[in-house]
């Protein structure tokens, strides 16, 4: 009974409507990409992405490791931390790892592991709780001047074509301002359908925003607008017949949903190579924690104000030791958004006309 209190609680504190204006504190200049000099792949991959977003020169960071296996050990990661540290700057917030693999560093993902360093009290053996992040649900702009933390994004796909066109959606969703639809799935799965406790309450809050449908189904088909689909399923059907937008975010809760290659259940991979921009999986057993995957409302909330994709995704995961977030960092359909709370008790856009334009793209209103 008292877990179920907590989880109203944080059900509750959820929706509290930010009524600021969100100042780009991540962006192109405070993204810095991480690149694996001994892949070839890696190399092309931070090439394209520091073109297709303006990154500066003195932001990209070349690391040398192995790059053909899908885990490193602690011992190899802490070599690769060494490197790390010596060179990048306090102006840095956040990472994009520009890779296929490797994807994991022991019992950590290695988004986390870059993110939080490798400390295995963010693991656990069985199914246990795990230690929370302070980012969680955070007012921060500034993720390492306040907590000390770079949330750290993977650029990854099937193939390097795929990576390569993760990065164009992301580029295109910048300022889109999208009509898309939230796909919220009530599955048969009851093991892995324990979001669906907050459904309700999104759909109240955010509907006035963007169309929220809460389906009874395990799937979706010939969908044309899809912006967020959240299920919980080791294996989702029909994820290459819909249309998703620019920007979308899609993810899967199960088990091993983050074993981007060779894994038992189906990759956060086929999410990214059916055009979604942002997904999130596990890469240990996690069980079905809620607290262990993003929680919809906070992304979504947290996108609409006008966040980027990373801050969004980082923030609606209260322990993400053992989860792998694929994506592109800076993708930001509502930037320059603000949200505020209306006499009803529910979220509705306010034009802003304070926008930093870091994309060279014309803005649009909210609506």
């Amino acid at each position: 009974m008292k877990s179920f209190v907590k989880i109203l609680v944080s059900i509750i504190t959820l929706f509290l409507i930010r009524s600021v204006t969100v100042n780009a504190d991540v962006n192109n200049k405070t993204l810095a990409i991480l690149v694996n000099e001994s892949d070839p792949e890696s190399l092309e991959i931070g090439k394209y992405y520091q073109k297709a977003r303006n990154i500066p020169t003195k932001n990209i960071i070349y690391l040398n490791f192995e790059h053909d296996n899908n885990d490193l050990s602690v011992s190899e990661f802490r070599e690769i931390e060494k490197q790390l540290n010596k060179k990048v700057g306090d102006k840095i917030q956040v990472y994009a790892l520009a890779w296929r693999k490797p994807w994991r560093v022991g019992c950590m993902s290695i988004t986390s592991a870059f993110t939080l360093g490798f400390d295995e009290s963010y693991c656990a053996k069985g199914c246990k709780l795990t230690k929370p992040v302070e980012y969680f649900n955070s007012l921060s702009y500034f993720p390492y001047r306040d907590y000390k933390i770079r949330p750290s994004m993977m650029l990854s796909g099937g193939s390097l074509k795929n990576v390569k066109k993760l990065i164009d959606n992301g580029v295109a969703a910048d300022y889109s301002r999208p009509v898309g639809t939230a796909y919220l799935m009530d599955t048969s799965d009851k093991q892995r359908n324990v979001r669906k406790i907050y459904y309700p309450l999104i759909q109240k809050s955010l509907n006035s925003l963007l169309k929220v449908k809460i389906i009874e189904a395990n799937e979706i088909k010939n969908a044309n607008d899809v912006l967020f689909y959240f299920t919980g399923q080791k294996k989702v059907r029909w994820v290459g017949d819909n249309y998703y937008l620019p920007g979308a975010i899609a993810d899967h809760l199960t088990s091993t949903g983050g074993h981007l290659f060779d894994g038992r259940q189906m990759s956060v991979i086929e999410w990214i190579d059916s055009g979604v921009t942002g997904s999130y999986g596990a890469v240990k057993e996690p069980c079905n924690f809620v607290q262990k995957f993003p929680n919809p409302g906070i992304v979504m909330q947290n996108y609409l104000s006008g966040e980027t994709l990373i801050e969004s995704y980082w923030k609606s995961v209260k322990m993400p030791g053992q989860g792998v977030f694929v994506g592109e960092p800076l993708a930001n359909p509502y930037k320059g958004c603000l949200i505020v709370k209306n006499d009803k008790g529910n979220a509705q856009f306010l034009n802003s006309k304070s926008i930093d334009n870091y994309v060279a793209k014309s803005s649009k209103n909210c609506n």
